[in-house]
């Protein structure tokens, strides 16, 4: 079958590699489409704990190929997506109920192959019957799954006036989940009009069209919260925009980083500020 290939970073072909066969408890998949996501940009350059040779791709939908020994509830033909992400259950992070944090974590499309390939082989337990959901909506599962997940750990305070800076895919996930799960306002910043008009259409309360001058765009959302916001977040990635959040809340505010920086970035938060506010 056909892949993609990264024998390095930066380094990468389509070419010919076995076609995956399924062992006991794994289901083989035909990816119909797999999505392209900022964390693979992080993968190309060989951050984000990348393992080569490696064939990218951690957001896909297609159809079971093969079921494995002792698997039930797929046959094949059937249309599903795929959780890239698997812990070993045996360790003390996940022993300890922080399975995100295995010490042996298992990421396909990060350091196992994954869906930029005709097919991949998923533990079962991680793959999940698609229904009548469409390729290009289906494909939304597993960024759909992680802003939920961000959602969990904001633990949104019903009511809040909340700032979101950044309006990717990620960023129009995270805006309908706090339009819906309980925020008084949400206000989407970004420098793109056409993504800000989809999160009007969304149901966002408020766009604000910002350049990509951090201290520019600052200035220009002071003015429209003076005090600050309950919330702000960031769904961008930028080192720029999260160093100028706590700028941007209110007292007692909260400062929520979704988006992933380079893993050398680094932040100038004043600590004596963030201890008296």
């Amino acid at each position: 079958m056909r892949a993609v290939v990264y024998d390095a970073p930066r380094s990468f072909a389509v070419r010919d590699v076995p076609r995956p066969v399924a062992d006991p408890g794994q289901v083989v998949v035909d990816v119909h489409l797999a999505g392209l996501c900022g964390t693979d940009l992080h993968l190309h350059e060989g951050g984000f704990f990348a393992t080569f040779p490696l064939t990218p791709g951690h957001e896909s939908v297609g159809v079971v190929r093969e079921v494995g020994a002792g698997v039930d509830g797929f046959e094949p033909g059937q249309r599903v997506v795929v959780d890239n992400a698997s812990a070993c259950g045996r360790c003390r992070e996940c022993t300890r109920g922080r399975p995100l944090f295995c010490k042996a974590f298992l990421s396909l499309g990060v350091n196992a192959p994954g869906g930029f390939a005709e097919s991949l082989v998923s533990p079962a337990h991680k793959v999940y019957p698609a229904g009548d959901l469409a390729d290009d909506v289906a494909v939304f599962a597993e960024p759909l799954a992680c802003a939920v997940h961000g959602m969990d750990i904001l633990q949104l305070r019903p009511g809040a006036d909340v700032l979101l800076v950044g309006s990717g895919t990620t960023g129009q996930l995270l805006a309908q989940l706090l339009v819906h799960g309980g925020a008084g306002r949400v206000t989407v910043a970004a420098p793109t009009a056409f993504k800000l008009e989809l999160a009007e259409s969304f149901g966002v309360d408020r766009v604000v069209q910002i350049t990509r001058d951090a201290e520019s765009a600052k200035q220009t959302l002071l003015e429209l919260a003076p005090d600050g916001f309950d919330v702000a977040v960031d769904a961008t990635g930028a080192v720029s925009v999260v160093d100028m959040l706590p700028e941007l809340v209110a007292i007692d505010g909260t400062v929520f980083v979704y988006g992933m920086c380079d893993a050398d970035d680094r932040l100038a938060w004043s600590p004596y500020d963030i201890f008296r506010r």
